[in-house]
């Protein structure tokens, strides 16, 4: 009888330590549910390096080097600009592919670094004009007044001056064609006004 009584007591503890136990996981459980925790933390720290990489590609977008665009928005791409007159006029980094600009007044204007690419300037007047850096690329300058202009550093590829007017130009470090550096060297004289530098030995003339 003891002996059963004994047994059933142990038994009696062992359920209730049990179910103390099972309470005490289950509480433990609840209250430190680390899973769910680690997965708000690993979507907030997501959402945060997502930002940041937006963020950083909204400035690299956003960020131009000075040297990418020019300073304006001027560009008169393929457009007629004959006889106009932009005589002492800001047009530097300036756009004028393939315009046509015929007698066109460019008389001491600022085209540096502009983009004459294919333009059209037959008896066009760039007295004075500075085209240092630009671009005069396969460009007709028959006929024009390119007096005291400066072409330092321009390049001229398979550009012409038949006829053209170059007393005080400076083309010097211009890229041009050496055929058309010979016939240039026939008619230079003069010294810029500006730069203090001769016609002739700006074109590398003997």
């Amino acid at each position: 009888m003891g002996k059963a009584i004994l047994i059933s007591y142990e038994s009696l503890v062992n359920s209730q330590q049990s179910t103390v136990n099972s309470q005490q996981s289950t509480v433990n459980y609840a209250q430190f549910p680390i899973p769910i925790i680690m997965k708000s933390v690993f979507r907030i720290f997501l959402s945060l390096v997502l930002s940041l990489v937006l963020a950083l590609g909204w400035v690299l977008l956003s960020a131009t080097p000075a040297f990418a665009l020019p300073k304006t928005s001027i560009n008169y791409t393929n457009i007629n600009l004959s006889d106009r007159d932009f005589s002492n006029s800001d047009l530097a980094g300036g756009t004028f592919v393939a315009a046509e600009m015929r007698g066109t007044n460019f008389q001491g204007a600022d085209l540096t670094n502009a983009i004459l690419t294919k333009g059209v300037l037959l008896n066009a007047n760039l007295s004075g004009a500075n085209l240092s850096g630009a671009l005069v690329d396969r460009v007709t300058f028959d006929g024009a007044n390119l007096t005291n202009a400066n072409f330092s550093e321009a390049i001229m590829t398979r550009t012409r001056f038949y006829d053209a007017a170059i007393s005080g130009a400076d083309f010097t470090d211009a890229i041009i064609d050496a055929y058309q550096v010979t016939l240039l060297c026939e008619k230079a004289d003069g010294v810029n006004p500006v730069r203090g530098v001769s016609t002739r030995e700006s074109l590398g003339c003997p």
